[in-house]
């Protein structure tokens, strides 16, 4: 069940469904070639949790990212609210912010926007299109094209684009990474608003200090493996960079 809080222009979920399992991936491998990016990795994010996906450049992280949006073949399973994550009925009710976006170069920052709304079906009037635009101080670029945008600013539009939908499920892929100070801000409070209105977040990110305050679950990722998964109610007195490091630092030690 669900109802709408017009203040916080999203979409809240009844407090009966914590801890529902919304996300699942089961055994997920992906394979370039001969190179193996991903290599059987596992991991559940419930309901109103955000979860991180924590590792350096080239653990995988953007490959499980993309895989669970459908970007990429895989094997294994993944599930969005028990639905194969393949299938049109889960994709209505996820969004996806690329680590590199990628916006249609003729079409206007709000022809962007209203372009998903329409895509998707999605109740949402022009003044909460404006909000967004606001929060992300577009509102002076609502006439700019797509290919008159730099990365920062295509990354906000790409932002406001997955929010607009109300997904149940958000997937960040590096989404700080171009951000200027104000905009990581505004993120982060966005990213809380959408965890206590209920949604679940996976975020995939090598920026510790970005996602500090943010994570629930941490799942740490080294050459395509998952090496430990931490739930910060069991961990609350722990540093995240304590754990990542008492982790990845003992893997390079067995090498």
């Amino acid at each position: 069940m669900y109802y709408l809080n017009s203040t916080m222009t999203h979409l809240y979920f009844m407090a009966d469904e914590g801890g529902k399992t919304m996300l699942e991936v089961k055994k997920l491998t992906k394979r370039y070639n001969k190179t193996l990016a991903v290599n059987d990795v596992s991991f559940t994010v419930n309901t109103g949790r955000i979860g991180i996906l924590l590792g350096p450049n080239g653990a995988g992280k953007s490959s499980v990212i993309k895989s669970i949006a459908g970007l990429l073949k895989y094997e294994g399973g993944v599930w969005i609210d028990g639905l194969p994550a393949r299938t049109m009925e889960a994709k209505r009710i996820f969004g996806y912010v690329p680590e590199l976006p990628s916006l249609f170069p003729n079409l206007t920052v709000e022809e962007h926007l209203e372009y998903i709304r329409r895509a998707y079906n999605a109740s949402v009037s022009r003044e909460e299109i404006a909000r967004w635009m606001e929060r992300f101080e577009l509102e002076d670029k609502r006439d700019k094209l797509g290919s008159e945008l730099s990365k920062g600013m295509m990354q906000k539009v790409s932002i406001c684009c997955a929010l607009l939908i109300r997904p149940r499920v958000i997937l960040f892929d590096e989404p700080m990474v171009g951000l200027d100070p104000r905009a990581i801000k505004e993120l982060k409070e966005v990213i809380c608003e959408q965890k206590k209105c209920g949604a679940t977040v996976l975020i995939s990110t090598h920026m510790l200090e970005m996602v500090q305050e943010l994570w629930d679950d941490v799942f740490v990722m080294d050459k395509g493996t998952i090496l430990a998964v931490y739930h910060r109610e069991e961990v609350s007195d722990q540093n995240l960079d304590d754990l990542f490091f008492s982790v990845t630092e003992k893997g390079e030690q067995h090498e």
